[in-house]
This record gives C-alpha cells, structure tokens and sequence, in this order.
C-alpha cells in the first residue's frame, strides 16, 4: 500500500503498517463507518418491524378466514372448538407481534437514531466534526517525524547516487589504463574524477547516517503523540461499540416472545382447548340433534279441519319444535339429552344445513321420493303420475315460494296425488308448478 504524507509529496509508503506516514487514515475513517452502521443497523431494525407487521396481518386475515370456514363448514361439537382455538391462538400471537414491531421502531430505532445525532456533529462544509479533529491530531503528531523521514530519503537518494557514481568513475579508471592511445592528462583527468567521487561518498554518507540518526532520536516522541490521537479514536469507538451491543440486547427482548408471560399463556389456553375436544361427547350430541335421538311427529289419526290446513304450511307441519301443538301426537326421543348439549355446536344457533347433506325430504330415503326420483320402498301404494283437472273450494294463499296460490273457483291441474300430508302437486293454466292442500280442492267430473 503505498500513501503519500500532504507535507512530504515523494516520501514511498513502504509497508501497510500503522505507522508509516498517511496509514492513520484508516483510523479516522472507522469514525465516518460508525456512523453508516448507524444508519445500516436502523434500516435493518426497520426491516425486521416491516416483517413482524405483515406477518401479524397474514395471521389475522388467515384467522379470521378460517374462522368462517369452520364455522359454514360441517365440523360440530368440541372439536370445532379446539379448531377455533388455533385460530385464536393465531390472532392473539399476531397482537404480539405488533407490539414486537410498535418496540423495535418505537424503542430501539429511536434510541440508535438519538445516540447517533449526539455522537456525530455535522460540518458546514461537509463531514463531522469527529473526523476533522482525528484528522488533525494525526496530521499534527506525524508532520514532524514525516518531515525528517522526508529528509532521510532524500539523503539516502544521493548517497545512493554518489556510490553509483564512484563505480563508474572507477570502471572507467581501470579501462583506461588498458587502452594505450590515451595520454597522460586523459588518464590523469579520470584519477581525479574517481578521487572526487570518493569525496562526495563520504559527504552523502555522513548526511545521511545524520539524517538517519535525528530521525530516530524523533521516532519516540512520534510513537507517542500518535498513540495518544489513537487512543481518542478508540474511546470514540468503544463507545459505539458498547451502545451497539446495548441496542442488539435489547431487540434481543423484544423479539423473544417465549419470556412473555402472555405468550406462554396462549399455548396453555390452546393446549388445553384441544385436549378438551372429546369425540364421544360429540357424537352423542350428534344422536341427539341430528339422529336417532331426534324428536319425531309419529303419524296418528286425525280428524279433517279446514281452519288448521288453511293455517298451517307444509313445512310447519313437520316442524313440531315451532310452538305447533297437532292433535293425537306423539313424541319420542332423546329430549333430555338434546337439552343437555344445547351449546355444542354453533350449527345450533338456527343454522341450516347445505344441500348436499339437508335432512330436507329432497335427500331423505324415507319420503315419498327419493332423490332419483324412484319411489319410497315404504308407501304400499305409488303415486299416480295422471293429470287431473281440479277446481278450486276455498281462496288459498301461498305460504311457501313452492306453493301455489289460487281462488275459489279456478280451475288447475293436478300433476301428483295427494301425499301422507294432505298436500298435491299441481300447475296452474299460466304454466306454475307448486303445492296445494287436497281438501281445498275437488275433482272436475
């Protein structure tokens, strides 16, 4: 590495050591690195924050929908619980790590940024002042010693200079005695010039060997001074280097969630939320809400009333749970047992089935039709598929979308007989498909 000192422009570097002139620039610039790692240890904090915020958003967006899928999906009882647990368990980490990102910007970023102001002063002309003053410490400590090692090779050069010079002239001596066309005054001339040489050997030498001497004579209190300006510079950077670690420990607490009293908590929770899922209770909730241990309006005879058909629709019928009390029927099942496990599941907060696993009678194998379309394998007789005209008894209003609503008088075709409810399938002459009680209307002879 070769660095030339401002005040001794020529003066050759001749090893990479501290010491030699212009090398303590390496010194002074760990000031102006200090604080670049300032500002790289802020952006790195910075980045990690982002991470922690968008890692908190991903949990709570991945919560929250699968919070509505289990909840819309078939899954029942306390292992849905324990699946909403995980769910939970996510939404209360991602609160976590906001606050994780809230310390690291709000604690540890400001507090490099602070430090950072108050250890580096900015120049008018560009700089710190930090820098400036090394700088010059340096630059004063070494121009002495600098100025006398400018000499000592310069010295050196022309001794140098004068030995070549000395073993030319005697080169040339020693050739001329050999050649004997040179006369006595050449041949003379040539013993002075080597006599003269050997004089100028002698001057450089002792000029140098002086130079040498007060160079070294000055080296000491050089080492000294320079030592002293080194040692600021190293205050100077253990103080960074003691702040840093202080700031790496302190977003090492932030980011370790595990000495969290809450976080450790969360897992208990959800730990102890899936050890609470208990299929055997699940699945006698499911006999008793969706099953065997049903409730069931048993047929039973009934005496013909005209006020209850026109009040009642066909799916209020088969609704007995609905406050509709019918005449000569009997209920059986696991009522208690229904009761017992009233908050199992959220299917009971009134929600209804999809249609691919309804208990409507479209997938039912036990009513009239079964969802091919073949007949109940328990109806003795089939139902007619012959139209029939009928006219109409009584007004009748729809209840449902799927049933018909006609006047006293109009006339409709039957398209289905009667089923175990009294209701028919029949159209209406502007092409309406839908359900009608039987007893509101008779047969065109």
């Amino acid at each position: 590495m070769s660095v030339t000192y401002d005040d001794s422009v020529g003066v050759e570097v001749s090893s990479d050591s501290f010491w030699e002139v212009g090398n303590y620039k390496r010194t002074v610039k760990r000031i102006d690195d200090g604080h670049r790692l300032c500002n790289d240890l802020m952006n790195c904090i910075h980045e990690r924050a982002r991470i922690e915020k968008a890692y908190a958003q991903q949990l709570t967006e991945w919560a929250k929908r699968w919070k509505q899928l289990v909840e819309k999906g078939p899954q029942y009882g306390t292992v849905e619980k324990a699946w909403n647990a995980v769910m939970s368990e996510a939404e209360k980490v991602s609160e976590l790590h906001l606050e994780v990102k809230g310390s690291l910007m709000n604690e540890d970023f400001e507090k490099i940024k602070n430090w950072q102001k108050e250890a580096f002063h900015k120049q008018m002309m560009g700089g710190f002042k930090e820098t400036r003053e090394a700088e010059d410490g340096f630059r004063k400590a070494q121009k002495p010693w600098a100025k006398k090692l400018k000499e000592v090779e310069a010295s050196k050069k022309a001794y140098h200079a004068a030995c070549k010079e000395e073993k030319l002239a005697v080169s040339r001596e020693n050739n001329s005695k050999a050649d004997p066309a040179l006369n006595p005054e050449q041949l003379k001339k040539l013993q002075d010039k080597v006599e003269k040489c050997k004089q100028d050997v002698l001057k450089t030498k002792e000029k140098y060997e002086k130079s040498l001497k007060e160079l070294d004579q000055g080296t000491p209190q050089y080492m000294e001074n320079m030592e002293q300006v080194f040692e600021q510079c190293q205050q100077f950077e253990e103080k960074r280097l003691r702040f840093f670690r202080e700031v790496l420990l302190e977003v090492q607490k932030h980011l370790d969630l595990s000495n969290i009293p809450s976080y450790k908590s969360i897992y208990r929770e959800l730990e102890q939320s899936i050890q609470a899922a208990d299929a055997v209770e699940d699945l006698r909730w499911f006999r008793a809400n969706h099953g065997p241990g049903m409730s069931m309006n048993w047929p039973q005879f009934e005496e013909w009333s005209a006020d209850l058909n026109r009040t009642l629709s066909r799916r209020e019928k088969k609704k007995a749970s609905d406050g509709v009390t019918l005449t000569g029927i009997n209920q059986t099942g696991d009522q208690a047992l229904s009761n017992k496990h009233s908050s199992v599941s959220s299917y009971e907060k009134t929600q209804s089935y999809p249609t691919e696993w309804s208990d409507e009678e479209a997938n039912n194998p036990f009513s009239s039709t079964d969802a091919n379309g073949d007949s109940n394998p328990f109806d003795e007789d089939a139902s007619s598929a012959t139209e029939v005209r009928v006219r109409a008894l009584y007004d009748y209003e729809g209840q449902e979308h799927d049933e018909l609503s006609f006047k006293a008088g109009d006339e409709l075709t039957k398209i289905e007989d009667e089923d175990e409810q009294g209701w028919c399938k029949g159209r209406l002459d502007n092409g309406q498909v839908g359900l009608y009680p039987a007893n509101y209307v008779e047969a065109i002879q």
